[in-house]
């Protein structure tokens, strides 16, 4: 099954959010600011994308700037950061299977949801 993760407030989430209903695919969104995702989903994420966990980060959200910016943290403090601050969470990512992309742009979205 489809996932995105999605933020209704954000206008890159909501562009990738109409490329799926476009799609015509079965998805599931979950709205990550209200459904805040367990570490172990955030590792499975992170894992899908192959990225560290720190490139998941939104770096210009001010919580980031005041919190955590210039501090060396290791990957298990930045997956503290994104489950306490959820906002820092990079959006809309979507996840299919064992793959996965960050929508931006929305056109990324495209390369998952062939697998």
């Amino acid at each position: 099954m489809i996932k995105i993760y999605h933020n209704p407030r954000c206008r890159k989430s909501r562009e990738g959010l109409e490329l799926l209903e476009k799609s015509g695919k079965e998805f599931e969104v979950v709205k990550y600011l209200e459904e805040i995702p367990t570490k172990e989903e955030l590792r499975s994420v992170i894992n899908c994308l192959n990225i560290k966990p720190e490139n998941l980060v939104r770096k210009n959200e001010a919580i980031w700037k005041e919190k955590y910016r210039g501090r060396l943290l290791s990957d298990e403090d930045v997956l503290e950061a994104m489950i306490n601050y959820p906002k820092l969470i990079e959006r809309p990512i979507v996840v299919n299977g064992n793959r996965a992309v960050i929508g931006r742009p929305k056109e990324k979205i495209n390369e998952v949801l062939s697998h």
